[in-house]
């Protein structure tokens, strides 16, 4: 088993002078010698060529990896629930509690889901929910310790900040301050098995975005506390972003500083004493399908607009946060959708923005296998999730899907060795050839029709990306190609 190495708590040095172009400046940034400010963040974002900007991020990725492996993870995506308070205008999952789809899942049926994953190697979970006010804490608490009890040494990666900032709210937990009203809540989940926190929520941290596009969900103060009293219990967790609706380039920036932040806190207050931290990040796209958010017009398209005018999120998204929707009267009422060269541009800017961060995830799932294997070169060492169930970026008209045989043939032939992994990014099995998943498929044919497997289908063993080897069910009109050497 290879263990992560241990990020430094030193930081790096900031030279405001310095240009992000500069030979020197970079070697620096790569060898984790130099920290990128905001304002030099932009000015790369701006001045460099996307190829020269990929190249930087994957030197940096390559000086803490390695040249040789890249990982995955076999998991599931279990939502519990689909009952939800917030209204977030980017969502087309949640539910009303007396909605016809509404649904909670019971207990027997998320742990047959559990056994489903485990049958094919799968090492740990992702469960989370919609905030669902008819669930109480004991709901929770019994639904770890039901998880535990059949599946001790399974890691349960579960309930986002959104989630918890409920919890303190239905539930009213004892406590002066939120911190510790968290505290309250946290350690009851803990000690029923709790093992990390995942980043979902989000979004953007900038408050003039937050407010239109989270009706309900809570603030990225409250968010980013959440997390600190997980790293204080020692949990680790993940952090995330989602971009490419109605914010600017400086909110992006803005998201990736408050998140190096906290995480510095974090390594200088709890590593001594074995405390959490962000172990991963992981941005992606908004998808605009079957959401409010998505029926906004695409700036210029609107009788107007000028298409040559600064983006009204570019406005308004200031490096510091601070940017007020007064700014430009059109914020939040059109969109600049981000495609394939805008998401590499920005996982290559969070790979040299967050160098106290260990792993960079390549977001597959919404931008599709190529873009995701593209993206290893782009400074993400990690190809996330096999994804064997997934139903809130599926509800907004994204439906890739990748089994254990195909994730390892898209990391292989992007020139890496692919390997499984745990949730704290502990290499489990290396697939170096002769041996591997990919390597023993004798018929690719047979993985070329897959769709994810949602709640509302089949949960019939091997539905979706659930089998390990061999065909998969789906919609053929699904179809993965992959990119594979000489064909």
């Amino acid at each position: 088993m290879i263990m992560p190495e241990r990020e430094s708590s030193k930081a790096p040095t900031i030279d405001p002078s310095a240009d992000p172009l500069d030979p020197g400046f970079q070697d620096a940034l790569v060898a984790g010698e130099a920290r990128l400010s905001p304002e030099q963040a932009l000015d790369a974002w701006h001045r460099m060529p996307i190829a020269d900007l990929g190249r930087l991020a994957d030197r940096r990725c390559r000086a803490i990896h390695g040249d040789s492996i890249r990982t995955y993870v076999i998991d599931r995506n279990i939502n519990y629930t689909n009952v939800c308070t917030a209204k977030c205008t980017f969502c087309a999952f949640r539910r009303d509690q007396d909605a016809q789809d509404a649904y909670t899942l019971e207990y027997d049926e998320l742990l047959q889901k559990i056994r489903e994953v485990v049958a094919i190697g799968g090492t740990q979970i992702l469960m989370q929910g919609g905030m669902n006010p008819e669930l109480p804490l004991d709901w929770y608490v019994e639904l770890l310790r039901s998880i535990k009890a059949e599946f001790p040494d399974l890691h349960v990666h579960a309930f986002s900040p959104p989630e918890f900032i409920e919890f303190v709210n239905f539930f009213d937990p004892e406590g002066d301050t939120l911190a510790d009203k968290l505290r309250t809540v946290l350690r009851p989940l803990v000690e029923a098995g709790l093992d990390s926190i995942p980043g979902g929520g989000g979004e953007i941290f900038a408050d003039a975005v937050r407010r239109k596009i989270g009706l309900g969900k809570c603030t990225a103060e409250a968010w980013l506390t959440v997390m600190r009293v997980a790293h204080e219990f020692g949990l680790n967790t993940s952090a995330t972003m989602m971009f490419g609706h109605i914010e600017g380039v400086g909110d992006r920036i803005h998201h990736l500083e408050l998140v190096r932040r906290w995480q510095d806190d974090a390594i200088n207050d709890f590593a001594a004493d074995g405390g959490g931290r962000y172990h991963a990040f992981i941005s992606w796209p908004f998808q605009p399908d079957n959401t409010p958010l998505g029926r906004l017009k695409a700036w210029g398209d609107v009788e107007g607009d000028d298409p040559d005018a600064p983006f009204p999120g570019d406005v308004v998204g200031l490096l510091d946060g601070s940017g007020d929707r007064s700014l430009h009267r059109e914020f939040g009422r059109r969109l600049r959708l981000a495609g394939a060269t805008t998401y590499l541009r920005t996982q290559a800017l969070s790979r040299l923005y967050l160098d106290n961060i260990w792993s960079i995830g390549s977001s597959w799932v919404t931008m599709g296998p190529h873009i995701g294997q593209v993206a290893l070169r782009f400074g993400a060492n990690d190809m996330g999730s096999v994804m064997m169930e997934e139903n809130v970026v599926s509800s907004a008209g994204t439906a890739h899907c990748l089994n254990e045989p195909m994730i390892c043939r898209l990391i292989r032939d992007a020139g890496f060795v692919p390997a499984q992994r745990d949730n704290d990014y502990r290499v489990l099995t290396p697939h170096f050839a002769p041996k591997g998943p990919d390597l023993e498929v004798e018929d690719w044919s047979k993985y070329r029709a897959t769709s994810l497997h949602k709640q509302t289908e089949s949960t019939e063993e091997g539905a979706g990306c659930g089998s390990h080897f061999g065909t998969t069910t789906g919609d053929a009109s699904a179809i993965v190609d992959l990119t594979v050497k000489g064909d």
